[in-house]
């Protein structure tokens, strides 16, 4: 082995041992303890729940304005996974330590405003007027009776076929896929 080879292998040596020893030489692994790492986890998992139970409630309700959940089974469900939200919520507040009385009623005027924002800001949109399809040939008039008809019947679902399955329309007798008579 020529010189260049040995200085070679020996700065690859150097540089590995301090890549081995760099966790002892780095002040802040050294501080960390399994307390930290414990907090960290409970605070990962609790943040984790709250958002598996923001998204429930909002598949929750989305079912229940479609029809998909019978009223009675709705509430109970809403209420238990409140529930559920508001022990998570309670939970971080003390893992976080914002337990103060001034704090808890800073968020809940928060949350209180965001949310009338939010309504008023759909409410709003809903008001707007929808814009009008543009038709092609605005002579014809069986494409004007069938603009005017879609306009008329927009906004007015009625639930699903209980046969196949498929959306309906309040004025329907009949299910447009299969055929089926509604009542």
């Amino acid at each position: 082995m020529d010189i260049g080879s040995v200085l070679l292998l020996l700065a690859l040596l150097v540089l590995i041992g301090l890549f081995i020893a760099r966790p002892l030489l780095n002040p802040e692994t050294v501080n960390a303890t399994p307390e930290a790492d414990q907090k960290e986890h409970e605070l990962s998992t609790l943040l984790a729940e709250r958002d598996r139970v923001l998204t429930a409630l909002e598949e929750l309700d989305f079912d229940n304005a479609l029809g998909k959940i019978p009223s009675e089974d709705y509430a109970g469900q809403r209420a238990r996974l409140v529930a559920q939200g508001a022990e998570v919520l309670r939970r971080l507040d003390e893992l976080n330590g914002d337990t103060s009385e001034d704090e808890i009623e800073r968020r809940i005027e928060e949350a209180i405003a965001a949310r009338r924002i939010t309504t008023s800001t759909a409410a709003e949109t809903e008001a707007m007027p929808q814009p009008q399809p543009v038709l092609v040939d605005a002579d014809d008039e069986v494409e004007v009776q069938l603009a005017a008809r879609r306009r008329s019947r927009q906004d007015k679902s009625a639930g699903f076929c209980p046969q196949c399955g498929r959306p309906v329309q309040q004025s329907d007798q009949f299910c447009p896929k299969c055929g089926n008579a509604l009542a």
